[in-house]
């Protein structure tokens, strides 16, 4: 079989470029920056050191990069992390999600590829910019390979952004093909932002579909996950997220429902163990996010981190970390692949940051649990027709690294009549631990459940970063309640029994149109939620600890500027999540929103902290949010960092910054 010999030549080449630990990563005066998480292990970890606490501060601009051309009107959240190989960055950018090619010293444009994929691409449900790219090579050619919103992945030369002839079609493999279901080419609901993984000459591509708060209809694609192979394009195997009739965990799926229930696809980025063959796949929540009356029973394999083999598809072990999903705590992010030591023996571990603010790690070869999770009982709600899983998992280590659940204390405390103002909402609601159940929203009350974390996190997309020298894992999480309530929908909305809506947006005129979600409560324009809003969490993974936990971001201008706060000597509060970079001397993050600097203007702010105090060693000002990851790397001796900014107002853009010569 000279594919399979191709590839297993190709994992051999690569293994000592993604090693997990850093000692096994050469550092070159040209260090770079070849997959989206740094490495296969996806680590977001450098080996460099020429920026450090005593000259962050002295960074200047580079260049910058603007994308307010690339495609038919401007983009505000690029959510990118751009890729170097060969002194040329690479990225997916703008409305249209072209993709360019730069020059990493100096920022300069080298080529664009560009496609207009038409009604299907204006109807994907995963548009936008996307989150980057990924980059293959033999040692003598180099491919970009990349999905566009319409659900198509395009093989590039990565010297000319030439489409590759030989690859698929004319250099495109059109996914909504192929994917062992009936899909419409145009309208079909599956698309994808995050970037596919290649390992060695495997392609895997992970799969998303629209929200699903009100989902028009119990039935809905199915998002399962394909590798391909890198030279011709031809699909290698697929793994079914919603088993197939007789095939491991259809069981799970009582009265058939695995038959039209959807989604369950893999919408974050994917991790791999090039040296035990694994591929980890960590999937989403089925369909609906928040009813779960049509798909009775744990459904296997949502919420679930399964590994496969890279060469086969097949499952070698998973483990769900939320029976029945009805929060939409779905997997939001890659896994982490770390080597370290606990009570005195030797662990390959992989680690799941999660939204419910758990981190989850296991044997990665075995999928045993590094540290006992338990299995703890859970209350049943009273949603008609819902089914419930009598318990969840509970981790025992490491603990959690952000607030679970709903109570009193949870509410916002900076005065005594803010506080009273905070329990006069909450009473309307329903509180309680964690995996207390949604409600049918009722206006006399409870109007909802509040959830904390909500549906955004805790962790979310940005995953975490892992410094391999130290085992320590750094989590930058949100802290927002939101409350999570269910109405029954028209005909001509959907076809399930419930959906997200409140009873008080019903009782004001809309009933019989789209219930209304709820996304967030406020006190008198203040958070529910006492702060901080956003941290950043160092845990310790030879021992299960958290090391430090600090605010991350601004205190928001409605909490500095509230004139029922005037006077009150109030700490920062930081803002939301956000994404982390480690390097071998900080832990760097940005601001993933804004606040009026001293100078009236809006900024954000780029942050060094130090790995092991979290201690704020150095900012950046900013000219707008930070909405990819920051990434960085050396050409010619000459430390970069890069990252994109953009929101209201500032198209987005990248900003390279380096040290003055």
């Amino acid at each position: 079989m000279p594919g399979r010999t191709r590839r297993r030549a190709a994992l051999v080449v690569l293994i000592a470029a993604t090693a997990v630990r850093a000692d096994a990563q050469p550092v070159t005066p040209d260090w770079e920056w070849p997959t989206r998480g740094a490495d296969l292990a996806n680590t977001r970890y450098a080996p460099l050191d020429q920026i450090d606490a005593a000259n962050f501060e002295d960074l200047e601009l580079a260049w910058r990069f603007g994308t307010h051309n690339l495609g038919p009107r401007p983009d505000y959240r690029w959510q990118t992390t751009p890729l170097v190989a060969g002194g040329v960055m690479y990225t997916t950018a703008g409305s249209r999600r072209a993709v360019v090619a730069l020059d990493a010293a100096s920022g300069e444009l080298l080529w664009v590829h560009r496609m207009d994929e038409g009604r299907r691409g204006e109807l994907a449900t995963r548009g936008g910019s996307g989150r980057g790219v990924a980059y293959w090579t033999d040692g003598g050619e180099e491919r970009i390979f990349y999905v566009t919103p319409g659900y198509r992945l395009v093989a590039l030369d990565a010297q000319t952004g030439v489409r590759i002839p030989s690859f698929g079609d004319d250099g495109i493999v059109d996914l909504r093909l192929e994917m062992d279901q009936p899909l419409d080419l145009v309208n079909g609901d599956v698309s994808l932002r995050t970037p596919p993984v290649v390992a060695g000459n495997t392609i895997i591509v992970g799969a998303s579909h629209a929200p699903g708060q009100v989902p028009r209809s119990r039935s809905a694609p199915k998002g399962h996950v394909r590798a391909y192979d890198a030279l011709t394009g031809e699909r290698l195997w697929i793994f079914h997220t919603i088993p197939a009739a007789g095939e491991f965990g259809a069981d799970t799926w009582l009265n058939d429902s695995r038959v039209y229930t959807g989604h369950t696809g893999v919408w974050a980025q994917i991790t791999v163990d090039l040296e035990l063959g694994l591929a980890y796949l960590p999937i989403e929540t089925p369909t609906g996010d928040h009813y779960g009356g049509h798909r009775p029973g744990d459904n296997l394999f949502s919420d679930s981190l399964v590994a496969v083999d890279l060469e086969t598809g097949e499952r070698v072990w998973h483990y769900q970390f939320v029976h029945h999903d009805i929060w939409d705590y779905d997997l939001p992010c890659g896994p982490i692949l770390a080597d370290i030591t606990v009570d005195g023996r030797t662990v390959k571990a992989v680690a799941q940051p999660t939204k419910q603010s758990w981190l989850y790690v296991f044997d990665r070869a075995t999928g045993e649990p590094v540290w006992p999770i338990e299995e703890r009982a859970v209350e049943a709600g009273d949603v008609p027709g819902e089914w419930y899983s009598p318990t969840q998992p509970f981790p025992t280590r490491p603990p959690a690294y952000d607030r679970q659940g709903v109570a009193i204390d949870d509410l916002i405390d900076f005065t005594p009549e803010l506080r009273a103002q905070a329990m006069e909402i909450a009473s309307r609601y329903k509180l309680g631990p964690i995996f207390t159940p949604p409600v049918v929203s009722r206006a006399e009350g409870p109007l909802g459940t509040l959830t904390l974390p909500n549906i955004a996190g805790g962790s979310n997309w940005p995953g975490g970063s892992l410094d391999p020298e130290t085992g320590i894992v750094y989590l930058a999480t949100r802290t927002s309640m939101m409350s999570l309530a269910l109405v029954e929908p028209n005909a001509a909305t959907s076809d399930m029994s419930f959906v997200v809506g409140t009873a008080a947006a019903q009782a004001g005129g809309q009933d019989g149109a789209t219930p209304i979600p709820v996304t967030g409560l406020r006190v008198d324009g203040l958070p529910l939620a006492k702060p901080p809003y956003g941290r950043i969490t160092a845990i310790d993974l030879h021992r299960g600890d958290i090391l430090w936990q600090v605010p991350h971001g601004e205190t928001p201008d409605v909490v500095r500027n509230h004139p029922a706060l005037e006077g009150l000597d109030i700490p920062r509060t930081g803002s939301s999540g956000g994404g982390t970079l480690v390097t071998q001397t900080l832990l760097i993050a940005g601001d993933d929103s804004t606040f009026t600097a001293p100078d009236g203007s809006r900024a954000a702010m780029l942050r060094a902290y130090d790995k092991s105090s979290g201690a704020e060693v150095g900012t950046l000002q900013l000219p707008a949010a930070v909405t990819g990851l920051p990434m960085t790397y050396t050409i010619g001796g000459v430390q970069y960092v890069t990252l994109a900014v953009g929101g209201a107002g500032h198209a987005a853009e990248l900003l390279a910054f380096r040290l003055p010569s």
